[in-house]
């Protein structure tokens, strides 16, 4: 894997691992945390609990405001230390098929706050889906940052 087909960024958050994976396990928050406007909101509000588990999201294009809704399978749950997902789509048949990449999170107590690594993940999408999107990634690396700075407002606000 290159490092042109993903993003790591990190930040120090003045709140404990246990706040701030309170906020990433719980769907009806993920809004807080996304600052391009595309989360709306969770289409269950059950928290995430295990690896294999899906949760739904109302999403919408920033530029056109058109909805639709992704679905994410939990590809790593490790309680106040770990928690990734690879979203996706339910096709008519119920099967969900994901695009290839993921959404990482890893914390790690620091002093009186948490490390949090984001990493975003697109190294496994097939060319014909990122023709499809018009290719990866859908936004700038600053994109990440500001979703560090507004996971941190939503663990410690």
């Amino acid at each position: 894997m290159s490092a042109e087909e993903r993003f790591v960024v990190s930040r120090i958050v003045p709140a404990t691992p246990q706040a701030v994976f309170a906020v990433l396990a719980d769907p009806t928050r993920h809004r807080e945390t996304e600052p391009g406007n595309w989360v709306r909101d969770a289409l269950d509000p059950a928290p995430i609990t295990a690896v294999g588990q899906v949760f739904g999201m109302h999403m919408a294009f920033p530029s056109s405001g058109k909805p639709y809704v992704m679905h994410n399978r939990v590809v790593a749950f490790e309680p106040d230390r770990v928690i990734a997902w690879e979203p996706g789509q339910v096709d008519d048949a119920g099967e969900l098929g994901t695009g290839g990449w993921t959404w990482r999170y890893e914390l790690a107590p620091e002093g009186d706050g948490t490390a949090v690594t984001l990493t975003y993940d697109w190294s496994a999408t097939p060319q014909a889906v990122r023709d499809e999107i018009g290719g990866l990634p859908a936004f700038p690396r600053t994109f990440l940052d500001q979703s560090l700075e507004a996971l941190e407002q939503a663990a410690t606000g």
